[in-house]
């Protein structure tokens, strides 16, 4: 087989392709129009009916917020932690002494004092 060399085109001979292509624009068959819709209607899922919307909770905005947070068994443990949470803010060390019977002091060696850092002794001495 022989080859044959072409010349390079100019840009003048370039511009008459890219205005030729410029005039007539792509446009698909309808044909095959019509066969990429009836691919693309093949692979919809079928319609979804919905049934009604759910009732709203009967007993008002308490029970709406209990059944957010769990029921009863939940409150009651909120109630139990925020107790307990106010008991161990509120107790100076004597209380925490008098609740443990003295065994933090006692066997321990340390004062309740010691084991709880004050603002003193962040700051330190000086």
């Amino acid at each position: 087989m022989k080859m044959v060399e072409k010349k390079p085109l100019n840009d003048a001979e370039l511009d008459g392709f890219f205005a030729a292509a410029r005039d007539v624009p792509p446009a698909a068959s309808e044909d095959f129009m019509a066969r990429i819709l009836a691919d693309a209607m093949a692979e919809m899922p079928p319609a979804q009916v919905f049934g009604a919307p759910p009732a709203k909770p009967e007993g008002g905005w308490i029970a709406t917020l209990l059944g957010a947070i769990g029921g009863w068994p939940a409150a009651a443990g909120l109630a139990t932690a925020t107790v307990a949470g106010l008991m161990i803010g509120m107790g100076t060390p004597e209380t925490l002494d008098q609740w443990t019977g003295g065994y933090l002091t006692s066997s321990l060696g340390y004062q309740v004092e010691d084991l709880l850092p004050s603002y003193a002794d962040i700051l330190g001495e000086g």
